[in-house]
């Protein structure tokens, strides 16, 4: 059976709205795009790591309460989860502080065996963690040799240009390795100084045969050797953009694991096959922006099922 797996960090959000809390929850980027996934119930492994305490204790209901298997999931004991402030402004977009505890061996699972029509999601700053590198990087190997989708979201906040690069080696290695980069014009703009998305992929195609750009309000852009298109999003106002990419990035995951759509099709695919792909990643973010959830609602859930 195909398998969706995801791979990142795990921390538990506590949101504010004008000095309040409005919420407190699970998060990471790749948490919620799983999260999103079991909701539809497509079988999704989490491969993570957090602390055996009673945030970790709490994250892990969670997710089995979502469908998300935590089979490969690092339950470590030296530590604490890490912990996300996230602050909202004006604009309903999020700043964040970080209170981590980490043990020194990261990441330490047996890592799942890959099969040829699975999809993997990877991205943000735990892709070019040094810390857990190798692991991940044993990882990527697996999806290559079995010819599986890479998805690779960089997610590069502006925090970390300071450090740009140091990190542009492990961000370009992934890159190299991914079926299909998906990114906002912000990380482009972060990354290359792309102003576009035809900049943008003027950079990106060096590394991989197709982008995905969201640039917000102004659409979605997808560029690949055969095919050249925008696809229009719903204009809406915002409560939370938290976790918008990151449903974007499921939505996404939904319609090629429905559609039955394997990595050789990807550069082939014309407009109608990527509307189908789009469009579900555009329905996935809108759901989320409308409610301080990390991930889609379960109602959402239960008419798309």
């Amino acid at each position: 059976m195909r398998k969706i797996y995801a791979i990142g960090e795990t921390v538990f959000d506590i949101i504010f709205k004008n000095g309040q809390p409005q919420a407190a929850k699970p998060g990471g980027a790749m948490l919620n795009s799983a999260v999103s996934l079991g909701r539809i119930g497509l079988p999704v492994f989490f491969i993570s790591e957090y602390g055996k305490d009673s945030v970790g204790e709490m994250i892990d209901d969670f997710l089995s309460k979502n469908g998300i298997s935590t089979e490969f999931v690092h339950h470590f004991e030296d530590g604490k989860t890490k912990l996300a402030l996230a602050f909202l402004n004006e604009r309903n977009d999020a700043s964040y502080t970080f209170f981590e505890s980490y043990p020194e061996k990261r990441l330490d699972i047996q890592l799942p065996e890959i099969q040829d029509d699975d999809i993997v999601l990877c991205g943000s700053i735990y892709a070019i963690t040094g810390e857990i590198r190798e692991k991940f990087k044993e990882l990527v190997k697996r999806v290559e040799e079995k010819d599986a989708i890479l998805i690779y979201d960089p997610n590069f906040r502006p925090g970390h240009s300071k450090d740009l690069d140091k990190l542009l080696p492990m961000m370009s290695e992934n890159m190299r390795s991914a079926s299909i980069i998906r990114g906002s014009d912000e990380d482009f703009r972060y990354i290359f100084g792309a102003g576009s998305p035809d900049e943008a992929w003027s950079s990106a195609r060096g590394f991989c045969d197709c982008l995905v750009y969201t640039a917000n309000a102004e659409g979605v852009y997808v560029r690949t050797k055969s095919f050249s298109g925008r696809f229009p999003v719903e204009r809406i106002t915002p409560i939370s953009t938290i976790g918008a990419g990151d449903n974007f990035n499921a939505g996404m995951m939904a319609a090629l694991y429905r559609n039955g759509i394997r990595k050789g099709q990807l550069a082939s695919m014309g407009g109608e096959e990527w509307s189908k792909v789009i469009s579900s990643g555009v329905s996935f973010a809108t759901n989320v922006c409308l409610s301080y959830e990390n991930y889609i609602s379960e109602e959402f859930a239960a008419e798309i099922r």
